[in-house]
Parts: structure tokens; C-alpha cells; sequence
């Protein structure tokens, strides 16, 4: 079965055109890694509501609470997970106080190291986020720009 992840993609206007919120993905596999960038998304608790998860989890991966009109911007499989997304008209800060997460580092070491769930938090040209987010999620930024143009 399918684990089930709920995230939120803030969006702002800008006389260039639409930015949107992005975080890049904490610990070693994502380093070096092109589209290591995400929406702000984390797993759904058993019986909790979608919404509710992920703005739940943007406040542990930014330390932010955020608020506003949400707009659905339905789903996306990946290999292991289905996600709901929400764009969200807001302007958090790039400044983010993540959760952690504890894993075995280096493989087969033995040593338990502690990594942030996200690193780091920019603003993003629509265009520029297509070429740094993770594959999978390209589907949320098109359906954005749909929405954002009225069709």
C-alpha cells in the first residue's frame, strides 16, 4: 500500500511573475543531487484530516504556521507515495527552523547522525522551479500556473 503525504506550495506575485516556496530536501542523499528542491510535504497521521497534515508539517519543516485561501491542487504518485498538494497565497520566510531526523551515517558504520528534514527554503520563478524540484511534483507547478491564468 501506498504511504500518503500532504503538502503546501506557497505562491507570491512578483512583476516578473509567479514565485513559488520551495525547501531543499536534509540529509546526505540530497546534497549533491539536481531537483532536490520540494514542495513542504510530510506523511499523514492515521484519521488525520489531509489539510491538516500539511500544514501541520509545514510548521515542523519551517517553524512557520501558515494560513490563507488554499487552493486543492490534487495529487501525485511516486514510486512509494501518493501526494496532496494546496497552494497557498502567503510569503514565509526562507529562514526555516526544521524538525530532525536520526540515520545511520555513514552506512553500515554504526553511527547515528542527526540531519534537518529540509536544509534550506528559497523562492522560486515558476520556470526555475521546474528545472530544481523533484520530478514527481512537476504536475502541482503546472496545475498552479493553470489556475493562476483562469483556465
Amino acid at each position: 500500500m501506498k504511504r500518503v503525504s500532504a503538502g503546501i506550495l506557497p505562491f507570491r506575485q512578483k512583476e516578473g511573475g509567479t514565485e513559488v516556496y520551495l525547501i531543499h530536501m536534509g540529509g546526505p542523499f540530497w546534497r549533491k543531487r539536481e531537483r532536490a528542491w520540494s514542495i513542504v510535504k510530510g506523511e499523514v497521521e492515521e484519521g488525520e484530516d489531509l489539510l491538516t497534515a500539511a500544514k501541520r508539517e509545514f510548521f515542523e519543516e519551517t517553524g512557520e504556521r501558515i494560513e490563507g485561501s488554499f487552493l486543492p491542487l490534487g495529487t501525485a504518485k511516486t514510486s512509494n507515495k501518493i501526494i496532496h498538494a494546496w497552494a497557498v497565497r502567503a510569503e514565509p520566510s526562507t529562514r526555516i527552523v526544521s524538525n530532525m531526523f536520526e540515520l545511520e551515517w555513514p552506512p553500515g558504520s554504526g553511527r547515528k547522525r542527526s540531519f534537518p528534514e529540509a536544509d534550506r527554503a528559497a523562492w522560486f520563478p515558476l520556470k526555475r522551479a521546474e528545472e530544481v524540484i523533484v520530478k514527481s511534483q512537476i504536475p502541482f507547478l503546472e496545475r498552479l500556473r493553470e489556475l493562476l491564468s483562469g483556465n
